[in-house]
């Protein structure tokens, strides 16, 4: 299973060519499971300009495989935080360590384009397509 970061979704329902949207578009074509957390589908939804935009996106966005968030992703989304601020990287959004560690306790793969998560990859073992 691979988790889509908003990063992707965004440049991949904005038409751009980045590595992301090409990897996106061979998991959708090879029937891959795609998984999604609420803030991602939050923040992808928040975006979004019209009503007609919305729906459209709310119902692909509505096929993917929910992942709920448990008081333990919580936590180690917050020992993620504070373990990359002792090495010096400050991850700029929490949600970011919200992210990956539903994917770390998930054992999925994430899909980014957020260096955050290249930086969270070199300390824990958060497995990433893309990056920066």
């Amino acid at each position: 299973m691979i988790l889509v970061d908003t990063s992707v979704w965004i440049d991949y329902f904005a038409g751009n060519r980045t590595a992301g949207v090409s990897i996106l578009k061979s998991a959708i074509a090879d029937s891959e499971d795609l998984g999604i957390c609420g803030v991602v589908f939050t923040e992808v939804l928040q975006g979004i300009r019209t009503d007609e935009e919305f729906d459209r996106v709310q119902m692909i966005l509505d096929d993917l495989i929910y992942l709920p968030q448990e008081k333990s992703t919580h936590f180690l989304a917050a020992t993620i935080s504070r373990a990359m601020g002792k090495k010096g990287k400050t991850i700029r959004k929490p949600i970011d360590c919200i992210i990956a560690a539903l994917c770390i306790e998930n054992s999925i793969f994430l899909l980014h384009n957020d260096r955050d998560f290249d930086f969270i990859a070199g300390k824990f073992p958060l497995q990433c397509y893309g990056g920066k």
